[in-house]
């Protein structure tokens, strides 16, 4: 199993719900009202007059075989609107219980 976590611009909200389905997805968690910055262009994204767009984040464990698909519909996603900033991030997973 995989550890998936997606962060991205609101404006990707819909979109990233979407492709969650589209790759048979069903448990996640979702956070709103993320702050942060991109590593080397991105803008702010705080919430605040200043820098008002709002990140979110989604994690996910999914299975090894889901995670092509995912990452090939995330990148997609990113490269039709690469400003709004969408990054996607995994690591190997064990359940507990």
């Amino acid at each position: 199993m995989k550890a998936v976590m997606i962060i991205y611009n609101q404006a990707h909200s819909s979109v990233v719900l979407q492709i969650l389905d589209d790759c048979s997805i069903r448990g996640f968690t979702k956070w709103e009202d993320v702050q942060g910055r991109g590593t080397h262009r991105g803008e702010p994204h705080y919430g605040t007059h200043a820098w008002p767009s709002k990140n979110m984040a989604i994690f996910a464990v999914i299975e090894d075989a889901q995670v092509e698909p995912l990452s090939e519909k995330l990148k997609t996603a990113n490269n039709q609107a690469e400003q709004q900033g969408l990054r996607a991030f995994v690591w190997e997973a064990e359940s507990l219980v």
